[in-house]
């Protein structure tokens, strides 16, 4: 069966587990892995500008022995001139992955069901789980541990950085607590999921509008920008409403004495994040970014084994 990871509850706690050790490994043998050697190609599809997913992708491709295909906004046929089942089934006939940083969940799904391959959401309107693995292992890297931590995300708790912290800190064994106003808070449905998740690690969910509640005693403190693609017309409106959820001094000296910062960027300083909390000693927002490449390599090579489409003995799981 190919495997898919359109969202952070694809992978099972042990399963997640499993990706993470496998991003250590890379990350200490960054060349070392070659599961797509010959070189296969991987399609990485954009519906939206990016930086660090392009990046990332294009670079571990590369490591891991294969061609990346990037494919910018109109460059193919993709949802307007051709459907996404028919795109699917002709371009899974001659790559090994197809990564999709995109706008709706639905045609992700509609491409798993159509695809002979794996396929990766890059980012969508509703989660963004490739930054949830980088996130875990920065976080693993710097504490030594997940289970028992908390996880504390302060901002646009309706966006899909929340969401995706929600499911893959649950999946983690992780306390996650997401804070930000009234009318923007996560979904019914994913705070149940998530919450199913934390049963079975754990793990627990709180879902509050109090910042000060979110953050006590915090191990691990996470924002994310007000003002997402398409939103622009709104950044006043939305500084005025969230301004109570900035990361300042004040809100980290409310968590742990040793927390630390993480932003998956890029990050609009006076507004969701001070300078001197970003650019101070607790944050390892850098070290984040660059774990977007060992992650999305560990991930590629496990659905590819996962999924019978890779046999190299030095990728073996």
């Amino acid at each position: 069966m190919v495997r898919h990871f359109l969202k952070d509850t694809d992978l099972t706690p042990a399963e997640q587990a499993q990706v993470l050790e496998l991003v250590a490994a890379m990350k200490a043998d960054r060349y070392g892995f070659k599961p797509l050697a010959g070189p296969q190609t991987v399609a990485v599809l954009f519906d939206k500008t990016s930086t660090r997913t392009r990046f990332s992708f294009h670079a571990g491709i590369a490591d891991l022995g294969g061609n990346p295909l990037i494919v910018n906004p109109g460059e193919a046929q993709l949802g307007h001139k051709e459907s996404v089942s028919d795109t699917a089934q002709v371009i899974s006939r001659m790559v090994s992955a197809i990564v999709w940083r995109t706008y709706a969940q639905a045609g992700l799904e509609e491409m798993a069901e159509n695809s002979r391959v794996p396929v990766i959401n890059a980012l969508s309107d509703d989660y963004h789980p490739c930054q949830i693995l980088a996130d875990l292992q920065t976080i693993q890297e710097h504490k030594g541990q997940l289970a028992g931590l908390t996880m504390v995300y302060l901002g646009d708790a309706a966006n899909n950085m929340a969401n995706s912290y929600l499911l893959g800190g649950a999946t983690a064994g992780m306390h996650v607590r997401v804070a930000g106003p009234a009318d923007y808070l996560p979904a019914d449905s994913v705070v149940a999921e998530a919450q199913q998740r934390a049963d079975e690690t754990g793990g627990s969910i709180l879902v509050t509008t109090d910042p000060a509640q979110a953050l006590a005693g915090a191990d691990v403190v996470i924002t994310d920008t007000w003002i997402s693609m398409g939103q622009e017309d709104e950044k006043e409106a939305r500084a005025e409403v969230f301004t109570p959820y900035t990361v300042n001094a004040d809100a980290m000296a409310q968590a742990a004495p040793d927390a630390i910062f993480l932003h998956c960027l890029p990050a609009y300083r006076g507004y969701e994040v001070t300078a001197d909390v970003i650019d101070g000693p607790q944050s390892v927002v850098f070290d984040e970014a660059e774990n977007r490449l060992h992650a999305q390599k560990a991930l590629l090579t496990f659905l590819l084994v996962e999924s019978g489409l890779a046999t190299d003995a030095r990728t073996a799981l």
